[in-house]
């Protein structure tokens, strides 16, 4: 149970019953969690307050949820965003996560799921790296959350950063698509198969320029590597260990 200290958490959603309970339970484990009904009201609360945590519905009926998001998101890169959305919400997700969106939960949902998710996003939260990673002409600054390429600025979302993070922290090695969705997430993730592939187009489009090499190759059938164009993979390094994947 968390005690004090706790971030701030705003949980924004317009079924004022469902919204209470989550409120009210996150409160109960030791969370701070500030409730708004609004797409608006989200956008100049989190202007407003310090959140490290939000929780987003995806089904708001005005219909500002995305707007919001986006909003939110150019605001501050390093906050968390989970969407809660229906299961039939498909491109509405792929949506939210190209806005910048974190991570998603399906409703319904249980107690136990929103909390393990909010408790991963902490602990990602809460991670100070130490180092600077180079990669050829790509740069990232993990003390700043800085990435450059040929000394140009690329503008990443937290988890286009942190995908970034494992791949050049394992260059050379393939990183499998279910070991990226195990360490963004949570060991028993068992979200839709293009999740990721969002974030790494997404990540693609940001580090490179016209002209620019590839970096960020697909291993068919495996995952990513962070490699040269002319360097092949060694067969020993299809698939990584899920070791590797430590910091």
């Amino acid at each position: 149970m968390l005690l004090q200290n706790s971030p701030n958490i705003l949980l924004v959603e317009d079924d004022i019953l469902f919204g209470k309970t989550i409120q009210d339970h996150l409160e109960r484990i030791g969370y701070r969690c500030d409730l708004v009904e609004q797409g608006a009201k989200a956008v100049e609360s989190a202007l407003a307050e310090d959140y490290k945590l939000i929780v987003l519905d995806l089904s708001l009926s005005d219909g500002s949820s995305l707007g919001a998001l986006r909003c939110i998101r150019e605001a501050d890169e390093n906050v968390n965003l989970l969407v809660m959305t229906p299961l039939e919400f498909r491109q509405e997700r792929m949506a939210a996560l190209e806005a910048g969106a974190d991570d998603f939960i399906l409703k319904p949902f249980q107690m136990a799921e929103l909390e393990a998710r909010l408790e991963a996003a902490l602990v990602r939260a809460r991670t100070k790296p130490k180092t600077k990673l180079e990669f050829g002409p790509l740069q990232m600054d993990l003390t700043n959350r800085r990435v450059t390429r040929d000394g140009r600025d690329s503008s990443l979302t937290p988890t286009e950063f942190r995908i970034l993070e494992i791949l050049m922290r394992n260059q050379g090695r393939v990183v499998t698509r279910r070991m990226l969705c195990e360490f963004l997430w949570n060991p028993e993730w068992e979200g839709v198969t293009n999740v990721i592939e969002v974030h790494i187009n997404r990540l693609r489009s940001k580090i490179n320029q016209k002209g620019d090499p590839q970096l960020i190759h697909t291993v068919r059938g495996s995952g990513y590597i962070l490699k040269a164009q002319d360097l092949p993979v060694a067969a020993n390094q299809v698939p990584m260990p899920k070791s590797a994947l430590a910091r």
